[in-house]
């Protein structure tokens, strides 16, 4: 047999061999199932939703993840889990796991939290200061970050308030957003009551410094002398814990 023919006949079983090697890998390949991102993401969004099911307003979830990654199939239901004490912002990230696959994996998935809400927002400019009334105020559904909470939904909620800062038209009030009047002021006298099951007493005091509705301030007890914290409330009763 000359040269040239055996060299042509070992190209010919190189070729053979190589193309065999990748009908092989190829047929390998599609034997290794990977686990749908979808399934993955779906998941996360599913363990967020029942902790939001008696959320009475519109709440949006989106997952994300990197299209490139490359999971195990879980032959099980997909355990997901948030850390403990993680507030529900407007980013949480929650836990993936399957620890049921040959080669257990857990993955982290950031979601999205968006809300539908009512809210009230300035029809202008507003200084700080200002005491806000119906009228320089109007409803509407906007979608915000995170869940609607903080938000002034009801024009009641600005009686006996200023805002805390100068806001821009369009802006929707929050909470944080607005001040209580002060209730009490430093020196003067006021009604302590102290409260428990079944019992209540009350006592003259002397506020020992400036209070808005909802604050903590020490006051004394002109009874005893005796200096306690109390909480101001709408009529400048000063709340004590026994």
């Amino acid at each position: 047999m000359s040269r040239f023919r055996r060299r042509a006949l070992s190209g010919a079983a190189t070729a053979v061999l190589i193309a065999t090697c990748v009908t092989i890998a190829a047929a390998h390949a599609e034997t290794l199932e990977t686990e749908p991102l979808s399934s993955v993401k779906s998941a996360a969004v599913g363990l967020l939703r029942s902790e939001l099911r008696d959320v009475s307003y519109g709440v949006h979830l989106s997952a994300q993840l990197d299209p490139r990654l490359h999971l195990v199939h879980c032959p099980s239901p997909l355990a997901a889990a948030r850390g403990a004490g993680a507030e529900l912002g407007a980013h949480v990230t929650v836990r993936v796991s399957c620890p049921a696959a040959a080669a257990p994996w857990a993955i982290y998935v950031p979601v999205s939290i968006e809300s539908d809400v009512t809210v009230l927002v300035l029809r202008q400019s507003a200084l700080r200061g200002a005491r806000l009334t119906a009228a320089e105020v109007s409803p509407e559904t906007r979608r915000v970050p995170g869940l609607a909470v903080g938000y002034v939904t009801d024009v009641g909620a600005l009686d006996h308030r200023s805002l805390a800062r100068t806001l821009p038209a369009g802006t929707a009030l929050t909470a944080d957003a607005m001040l209580a009047d002060l209730i009490v002021h430093q020196g003067q006298a006021v009604t302590l009551i102290a409260a428990s099951p079944g019992i209540s007493v009350r006592a003259a005091g002397k506020v020992l410094e400036d209070g808005r509705e909802g604050a903590r301030v020490r006051v004394q007890n002109l009874a005893s002398l005796k200096i306690v914290e109390g909480v101001v409330d709408a009529n400048g009763v000063i709340e004590v814990t026994p």
